[in-house]
């Protein structure tokens, strides 16, 4: 029985997903906009035009944006029971791009390559020092300078800005998983 509403679950997500993207949903990036500058940080990434990126690309971004809304939990690795940060790349890495990423948000980030922010592309990994330790919260990158992740206040997924706010004053580095 929970597999079967774990299913049904996937595909609701994916199909609200779909319908947003078709629907041209504000929520939802512009796919070639480059990222405006992080705190401390220059205008070029305004300036520079971000390269198209691909339809894996694209289906994480939406995997992730349909992933709104879910509860958080602390060492969660599913939708059902409740997603941490790494847990929720995690499944939409697996789920959207077929890619299998290791453990917590730290493991991830060793794995990845680095990218220069002013190259940053939705699907990438964006990764903040949340708890006075580098790499201890990850999100993904949408566009249009906001990220998807699962913060523990609040107790959802949810979607915030980069280049304001409490978390754009902790950002360490963007890595990527992606071509």
């Amino acid at each position: 029985m929970r597999r079967k509403a774990s299913s049904i679950r996937t595909r609701s997500g994916l199909a609200i997903g779909s319908a947003l993207a078709l629907a041209g949903c504000a929520m939802l990036p512009s796919w070639t906009q480059a990222p405006a500058p992080l705190a401390g940080q220059r205008g070029a990434a305004a300036e520079a035009e971000a390269p198209a990126i691909s339809a894996t690309a694209q289906d994480v971004v939406v995997f992730a944006l349909g992933l709104v809304e879910t509860g958080y939990r602390f060492g969660g690795k599913n939708p059902d029971a409740g997603l941490d940060c790494s847990g929720m790349v995690s499944y939409v890495f697996d789920k959207a791009a077929n890619l299998k990423l290791p453990g917590s948000a730290a493991d991830i980030a060793r794995k990845g390559r680095p990218v220069d922010v002013a190259q940053l592309k939705p699907g990438d990994l964006v990764f903040f020092n949340t708890r006075h330790k580098p790499y201890s919260h990850v999100g993904i990158y949408i566009g249009d300078g906001r990220f998807v992740h699962a913060p523990s206040s609040a107790g959802k997924v949810r979607a915030e800005s980069l280049t304001s706010g409490w978390f754009a004053a902790r950002f360490e580095e963007a890595r990527t998983y992606l071509d």
